[in-house]
């Protein structure tokens, strides 16, 4: 199945300052439902998405990294591809991201997104992607602004606290730097996967994000279980 999806959604920040938060996937990952970042390998991003339906639960591990990226016409080009663990399908995508200015505070990011999904996973058709996908990219933005809110309001807190430490980069025994992601090599030289140590996020639950779109793609098929019930409890009685 192929759908193109486009959505919108407000950063509430100039385009100067949007823009680099937008384009660093390591930093809004967190704000993504379902998502978590695992691990980084020079310019890919490795992780997983966790979506349930019901009491059905499946998990896409991929990767994602940047194509294209244009810093002076805000335009970003991403292409991601993931597979569901439980072996129900694939999925790859284009994602198009183009930001443009609203106000002096304010940015509006337009993502394209041409989606290409293989296997069980796909029985749901199209229609309820556009559905879901706005809706989750309504809870990233959400999730997004608020984060940024909140690290305005640390920065603008007095810091009370004291590092004992100093501040000196962490040392080994042997007087050698190491890299806070991972112990240094035999060179010194930080590992080129860097593993990112996020929390555990809960899975998007499409029943909830989807609502009556989700009810109305599943209702025949439980219209068509409910009479196939009907015709065997005939049979035996």
């Amino acid at each position: 199945m192929a759908e193109q999806l486009v959505n919108e959604f407000t950063v509430n920040r100039p385009i100067e300052e949007a823009w680099p938060l937008i384009t660093d996937l390591e930093r809004i990952a967190p704000c993504l439902p379902g998502a978590e970042l695992q691990e980084i390998e020079g310019d890919d991003y490795r992780g997983v998405v966790k979506v349930k339906l019901g009491a059905i639960s499946s998990q896409f591990k991929g990767e994602a990294h940047f194509t294209d990226r244009d810093d002076e016409q805000f335009r970003a080009v991403i292409k991601a591809a993931g597979r569901d663990t439980g072996g129900r399908g694939n999925a790859s995508a284009e994602i198009t991201a183009q930001a443009e200015s609203l106000s002096p505070t304010s940015t509006r990011v337009v993502v394209r997104t041409d989606l290409h999904i293989t296997g069980k996973v796909a029985q749901f058709g199209r229609g309820i992607m556009a559905d879901v996908s706005a809706k989750i990219m309504a809870q990233f933005a959400d999730n997004l602004n608020e984060m940024l809110d909140q690290e305005t309001l640390s920065s603008a807190a007095p810091d009370s606290s004291t590092n004992n430490s100093g501040s000196e980069p962490a040392t080994s025994e042997s007087g050698e730097s190491v890299n806070e992601g991972g112990a240094a090599d035999d060179d010194g030289h930080a590992p080129q996967i860097r593993k990112v140590d996020g929390p555990a996020k809960d899975p998007i639950d499409l029943m909830e994000v989807g609502g009556s779109s989700v009810v109305k793609r599943a209702a025949p098929a439980l219209l068509a279980l409910l009479i196939l019930l009907l015709i065997l409890r005939r049979r035996r009685s």
